[in-house]
């Protein structure tokens, strides 16, 4: 809680004995039956399949897009030769992130693109079945190229760009530290500083992680003051678009969250796009059903 106010071979030359007329006809008429328990049973078994496969390329799309912003974090607050980089790097190498994905992520937090061109930021507002608000922060070399992309990619996932969705959320800094550590110190060791670093509310994650927000003007000034207390465990530095809790809507049918996980996946996939943010809560479907929406959001 926040403080201070988270898958037979043909045998030729043989002559078959003729079946009778009665066999044939009553094979004519069980077939249909016989026909349609098997594409059944194979449309079950592929479901399946489907369904591990997508959860499996969910979580293989998500651990790529947390080894590159870790990469782009660490580019940005040391350099892009720094040690803190390379550490970065070698974990990504480690776990499969591709060579092309790593030089874009070190680039990037250089502000610029693989081929040296200046990003330029932008913002996406979509709606999605049943009224589900989202909101992507996207930096490309080339914004008429990205709007193209993403419009039709949302288009094709039932969506619809260019509704005012922003209202719906506030625009919050969120720096979080490694708490797992030597010096590992609590919230209440951190208070003060943070207080007077300008945060607004203290927090942990799932992990034990501590979580410092603050006003987007006060993000930075917040890490750099708190970051050495945590011995320079800095695991993100960002300025978030965070749902307001009485405009959130809930999902309740499966199809509307397994169609809004589908499209999330799909933007986080997309190289330029750098964060999703949904107004979308848990509703009477299913933790599984859930989950297909919920990892693959930045929250």
């Amino acid at each position: 809680m926040r403080r201070l106010s988270s898958l037979l071979p043909s045998v030729t030359g043989l002559a078959r004995p003729a079946r009778p007329a009665c066999a044939l006809l009553c094979q004519h008429h069980a077939r249909p039956l016989s026909t349609t328990q098997a594409a059944s049973a194979g449309h079950n078994k592929w479901s399946k399949i489907r369904h591990r496969k997508g959860a499996a390329d969910i979580q293989k799309g998500i651990m790529r897009v947390q080894h590159s912003k870790m990469i782009t974090l660490q580019s940005r607050l040391h350099g892009p030769d720094s040690a803190q980089t390379a550490a970065a790097v070698t974990a990504a190498k480690k776990a499969g992130v591709p060579k092309n994905v790593i030089e874009g992520a070190i680039a990037r937090g250089q502000g610029r693109s693989a081929m040296g061109t200046a990003l330029d930021a932008l913002t996406l507002e979509v709606i999605m079945p049943p009224g589900v608000a989202l909101i992507v922060d996207v930096e490309t070399d080339n914004r008429l190229r990205s709007l193209e992309d993403l419009k039709h990619l949302v288009k094709t996932h039932k969506g619809r760009v260019g509704s005012s969705a922003a209202f719906l959320f506030t625009r919050r800094g969120r720096v979080v530290f490694d708490a797992s550590g030597d010096p590992s110190p609590s919230l209440d060791d951190v208070m003060e500083d943070a207080i007077e670093a300008g945060a607004e509310d203290l927090d942990t994650d799932a992990d034990g992680n501590v979580v410092v927000w603050t006003q987007p003007n006060m993000t930075t000034a917040a890490m750099e003051s708190l970051a050495p207390r945590f011995g320079g465990r800095v695991l993100s530095s960002e300025i978030v678009w965070d749902p307001n809790e009485e405009t959130k809507v809930k999902v309740d049918a499966a199809g509307d969250a397994q169609t809004l996980g589908d499209l999330v996946a799909a933007l986080q996939e997309y190289p330029e796009v750098q964060a999703v943010y949904a107004n979308a809560a848990k509703g009477t479907i299913s933790d599984e059903e859930w989950s297909w929406v919920e990892n693959s959001l930045d929250s």
